[in-house]
């Protein structure tokens, strides 16, 4: 089948693989401008682009899909059809509309729940039992369109956004590549009911706030993990949490109960948080033993209550 993907990060990017793998005609591959990035702040290829340079398939990186030279250029394609998946511009209607079969979009959440930019870190910090992946026929709403296949899979106790986002992104090329092997299909219209809306995810909220319950920092942790870092601060310096687990614990919120050379346990609003992994600003991720060789941490210290 002959169509235009449409991606920048590394989400996109394994479905791309796939989608080549399977033998379909990428006539073009639309992704984000070069952005600076490293030590160096040289420019640097999106995921996306990289999987199309080594394919041999045409990169376009336009700015904008509203300006109608980059239109033009799309529509001279006669593609049957756009895959999308965290592309990153607004696709205007004018573009929906070219490809005869319209334009269809991987996304990370079990639509309605949680449309928008950061499904995976919204449904861990809200203890979502399960996630998955929808592919959604596109529409000018935001995430609105009737889904064409869905699967999911439970939420581990241990998972990560990290480790969900390279779960999603499996799942994900498989249905892309499953759904354009069986289109046109039937359109399943989203419920009203059940809506939610994962707003994009601002640095500040990383800071922990100590009062909340030792399960919800413990989401916390794993939702914000790899980007940017769960945050606490002591001594006014901030220092990241990485992995912890909630224990049985009480005394003052953001007091240190208890410190051994596995971990680091701190009182919370409700039970206490047992970490064991921690990193201080300009340093390396280092798991407690380590840690506390160059940061001492005693029973008694508390950390910093955010005002």
């Amino acid at each position: 089948m002959k169509l235009i993907f449409a991606g920048t990060p590394e989400f996109a990017a394994q479905a791309l693989r796939a989608i080549v793998a399977a033998g379909h005609d990428v006539a073009l591959v639309l992704t984000q401008p070069d952005r600076p990035a490293g030590r160096g702040m040289s420019l640097q290829p999106s995921a996306v682009k990289k999987v199309a340079l080594d394919s041999g398939i045409e990169v376009f990186q336009p700015l904008s899909l509203r300006d109608a030279e980059a239109q033009a250029r799309i529509a001279a394609l006669g593609a049957e059809v756009m895959v999308v998946a965290a592309y990153g511009l607004i696709l205007p209607q004018v573009v929906l509309d070219m490809p005869r079969l319209g334009c269809i979009n991987i996304h990370g959440s079990l639509l309605p729940r949680w449309r928008g930019a950061a499904p995976i870190q919204r449904a861990l910090l809200a203890g979502d039992a399960e996630t998955g992946v929808c592919i959604m026929q596109m529409e000018a709403g935001l995430d609105t369109g009737p889904v064409l296949l869905r699967g999911a899979f439970p939420i581990e106790a241990t998972d990560t956004t990290a480790t969900l986002h390279d779960r999603l992104a499996e799942l994900g090329a498989k249905l892309a590549v499953e759904a354009l092997g069986k289109l046109p299909l039937p359109a399943e219209p989203q419920p009203a009911e059940g809506v939610t809306y994962a707003h994009k995810i601002e640095k500040a909220e990383a800071l922990i706030d100590w009062s909340k319950s030792a399960a919800e920092l413990d989401r916390h942790i794993r939702a914000f993990n790899p980007f940017p870092g769960a945050q606490a601060l002591f001594g006014g310096q901030t220092v990241k949490l990485w992995q912890a687990k909630p224990v049985a614990g009480d005394g003052k919120i953001g007091t240190i109960l208890a410190v051994d050379r596995s971990s680091v346990v701190i009182a919370c609003g409700e039970g206490a948080l047992a970490v064991t992994e921690l990193q201080k600003a300009g340093g390396k991720r280092l798991p407690v033993q380590q840690f506390l060789a160059g940061h001492p941490l005693k029973v008694g210290d508390c950390f910093d209550i955010p005002a």
